[in-house]
């Protein structure tokens, strides 16, 4: 069976988030440690989340018990979130519900700016890091590769996508009710990944020029040659802050690095307004988790903070239309994910039959050819065993699909004497495609 546990922008404040995602030691791999009934973990950290997906072994008994203990226990340990802490602040879902949950995930439907693309992504490496610790499973590699497909699948078919926003840019749009000539901004932005690209190319759709970068890490050098921008050292790093009307951070640093010390405890020159500006109000805009910026440059005269908590509150209203579509799309994907679950259960049930079935008609094959049979009784054998066995090969996807498998089996058990475990014995079976044809 499937679980996750899940603690999102939705259920848990940022504090919690951050806290969450400040850890060195690897989950997936605790989690699939803490008991031989785990069959595998992924685990999703982003910004706005943090997901454990668990697979376990379908006869345990009190499998989704074992399953939270062991999510819980791991995250506790690598992170230092009480296990009562997270249990209040996030959700557990278990069997079925979880296909429908990551999909929507994937698809953006659950970020805190429906649409956006950078989840996607994210799953990906999730699953990824996952294959590197040697903590999936069949059935989660099955999960999120359908989630992926079922991403793209609502990219190609909706407009969710394009209605949606990054983070990067949604922040930029609220900082235009305070920013009135972008032209005219002097920016620093502090750190050089994907979201650093990201902010740069949003700020240069919005007429921004003045661009300085600066990376606690020290790449800030390779980052401006590439995007002919200027830089600062670490020794130039305060001085720039202090100069910028707009300081954008978005590094992984797991420590401030912005705070009100550096931007000089807020020293103001005759005109009352921060050294080396020439007036009006200084932004800062905190898209990193753990948090970039500390909480005291709030207190900086003629500055303002915006930070993820801000922007999640300010988030736009979702498009009907397209939100719709896309989790019609969502929900079709996980309900075929299911049943091919399903199917995949009974295959060892449809597999005894036809043993059974081959054993009969093989032994009475041998007792025709013993007569002296010349082939065709043997032929009108193998025609209606075919025949006899499609009605009830076909009756086991009609089943599956009904959520009736157990009727399938009790039936096998109760006309032929057949007793299959089909969880058991699906569990021990590899991964398929899903396109496996029982009537094969």
């Amino acid at each position: 069976m499937l679980l996750c546990v899940s603690a999102s922008h939705k259920t848990a404040s940022f504090d919690l988030l951050e806290r969450l995602s400040i850890h060195t030691t690897p989950i997936a791999p605790l989690i699939a440690s803490h008991d031989e009934c785990v069959q595998g973990a992924v685990v999703i950290a982003t910004c706005n989340r943090f997901e454990a997906y668990v697979d376990m072994d379908e006869p345990v008994t009190a499998a989704g018990a074992v399953a939270l203990e062991a999510a819980m226990t791991a995250i506790e340990n690598a992170t230092g979130v009480a296990a009562d802490e997270l249990t209040s602040s996030s959700r557990v879902i278990s069997g079925d519900a979880v296909a429908e949950h990551l999909f929507a995930v994937a698809a953006g439907l659950e970020s805190v700016v429906v649409g956006e693309g950078e989840i996607a992504g994210q799953v990906r490496r999730a699953l990824t890091e996952a294959r590197s610790d040697g903590t999936t499973s069949p059935e989660l590699e099955r999960l999120f590769q359908r989630a992926s497909e079922a991403q793209r699948d609502v990219k190609n078919a909706t407009a969710l996508g394009r209605a949606g926003r990054s983070l990067v840019r949604l922040a930029l749009d609220l900082a235009t009710s305070r920013i009135t000539d972008w032209s005219r901004q002097r920016v620093l932005l502090v750190g050089t990944g994907s979201y650093a690209a990201a902010t740069l190319a949003a700020l240069r759709d919005r007429g921004v020029t003045d661009v300085t970068v600066h990376s606690p890490s020290g790449r800030g050098e390779k980052f401006a040659h590439k995007h002919a921008i200027a830089w600062a050292d670490r020794d130039a790093y305060p001085s720039a802050a202090r100069m910028s009307d707009l300081i954008i951070t978005c590094t992984t640093a797991e420590h401030h690095v912005l705070d009100a010390a550096i931007l000089g405890g807020g020293a103001t020159g005759a005109a009352g307004c921060p050294v080396g500006r020439e007036g009006g109000r200084r932004l800062v805009i905190d898209l990193g988790l753990p948090r970039n910026v500390d909480p005291d440059v709030a207190g900086v005269p003629h500055t303002d903070l915006l930070d993820l908590e801000t922007i999640r509150l300010h988030a736009p209203l979702e498009e009907l239309q397209a939100t719709d579509a896309a989790r019609a799309l969502v929900q079709d994907a996980a309900r075929r994910f299911a049943v091919v679950g399903e199917r995949r259960t009974l295959a060892p049930a449809v597999v005894a039959l036809r043993s059974h079935a081959t054993a009969l008609l093989e032994s009475e094959i041998e007792r025709a050819r013993a007569k002296g049979d010349d082939g065709r009784t043997e032929q009108a054998l193998r025609h209606l065993m075919g025949r006899l066995l499609h009605t009830p090969t076909m009756r086991a996807h009609e089943l599956a699909e009904q959520g009736r498998a157990d009727a399938y089996l009790d039936a096998l058990d109760a006309l032929f004497g057949l007793q299959v475990d089909a969880a058991s014995l699906s569990m021990d079976s590899p991964a398929q495609d899903d396109r496996t044809d029982l009537a094969g």
